[in-house]
């Protein structure tokens, strides 16, 4: 599975690193990601998803059911 978030699409990030001296070297800027298990209330289950840390804070404000449907996520497949 690819470091991705399931609901915001998330993922890494080309980057330079700059030294002291301005010399850049290539580093990729990762996804804070975390397995979060979230109470899926029309499911009536826990549903398990790989989430960025930024997907939850905003995932406790609007609901897991929103976010689904505009990520166009099925949670009966999880």
């Amino acid at each position: 599975m690819s470091r991705k978030c399931q609901l915001t699409g998330k993922k890494a990030n080309n980057a330079y690193a700059v030294s002291h001296s301005h010399r850049r070297t290539k580093k990729l800027q990762e996804v804070n990601l975390q397995w979060k298990r979230i109470w899926w209330a029309e499911g009536n289950r826990w549903v398990r998803l790989r989430l960025s840390t930024k997907a939850i804070k905003t995932l406790e404000h609007k609901g897991l059911a929103a976010m689904a449907k505009e990520a166009g996520l099925n949670l009966n497949h999880h």
